[in-house]
């Protein structure tokens, strides 16, 4: 059942609207499907429409309630804006907001509203247009214990558990963690664009998630064990020693050696390669330059410093 969660009158006879489709079928838990919070961020649509053909198709599985928000920033989807159209601003920074706070603010006030009583919230960013990323959940340490045993079980490649210095206390995530509320960050693929296996990968672990929770009776698809770091010295960054065009040569998902080549910088004018950038690190190339405009310094890979799994 589509549900408006906030409707707010706009000038020129428009209005913002904040929807929900509630799917419930007898008594249980509560899973939020959350995405689109960023507007450039498309990767979380596709598992979302899997979720709820699989729902509307399976309904008589279900225990409990799912509620999926495909588009919590719709304005920005709408423009295929990061942020909020007319405000200059992150959605993302602004929770939990208030209900005496400007537009944004009431907004997400709002939002963590409806969250209530959530047993499990899945907030799902894809990467922004520079930068693709293997599926994977990215976790706040200080609630990797509670935290961590449920992402196993989403069906992604990679858990990264960040320090707590790293997380800035605006997100949408960190306001839910912080009141009891369980809350999975996934990241996945490119902004602007749809991964579709990755929008499979996600469903299965979502459908292996309700499954954990008591929710789900149906089917329940095998799902892969993810690599778990918490170590930050585990993870090496790859930057642009020089400026130009990027052409990579290994894709995110890809297990490289110390010295390969991930890619080259080029430079148009003069028909040559400038520089090649090479893994610093041996291990799982988990993230990839995808814009191919790059500024010496420019992120252009992470890796997973690790012994590739035989």
């Amino acid at each position: 059942m589509l549900q408006d969660i906030l409707s707010i009158r706009l000038p020129v006879d428009e209005t913002y609207r904040i929807r929900k489709n509630s799917i419930t079928h007898g008594a249980g838990k509560r899973l939020c499907v959350v995405t689109g919070i960023h507007g450039d961020e498309l990767e979380g649509q596709y598992a979302c429409f899997l979720l709820g053909k699989l729902l509307r198709e399976g309904l008589e599985h279900l225990h409990g309630t799912v509620d999926i928000y495909p588009a919590m920033n719709p304005l920005g989807i709408d423009s295929i804006t990061r942020g909020i159209p007319g405000f200059d601003l992150d959605m993302n920074r602004t929770f939990p907001g208030s209900d005496s706070g400007d537009m944004t603010e009431f907004m997400a006030t709002k939002i963590m509203e409806d969250m209530t009583g959530a047993d499990l919230v899945l907030d799902i960013h894809a990467s922004n247009i520079y930068l693709a990323e293997l599926p994977q959940i990215r976790i706040n340490e200080l609630h990797a214990d509670r935290l961590v045993p449920l992402a196993k079980q989403a069906n992604v490649d990679f858990i990264w558990v960040h320090g707590a210095s790293t997380v800035l206390e605006s997100t949408f995530a960190h306001s839910l963690n912080s009141r009891d509320i369980p809350c999975l960050v996934v990241e996945m693929g490119v902004g602007m664009r749809l991964t579709e296996a990755y929008g499979r990968q996600l469903c299965d672990g979502m459908v292996n998630l309700m499954h954990t929770l008591g929710m789900w009776d149906g089917a329940v698809p095998d799902v892969r064990e993810p690599l778990v770091s918490s170590d930050p010295n585990e993870v090496a960054f790859l930057n642009a020693p020089t400026s130009g065009m990027f052409l990579k040569t290994k894709t995110h998902g890809t297990w490289v050696k110390k010295g390969e080549t991930v890619g080259y910088i080029f430079d148009p004018f003069r028909g040559e390669v400038k520089e090649y950038v090479n893994a610093t690190k041996s291990g799982l190339l988990f993230t990839i330059r995808e814009y191919p405009l790059v500024d010496e310094g420019s992120l252009m890979g992470r890796i997973l410093v690790r012994e590739e799994k035989r």
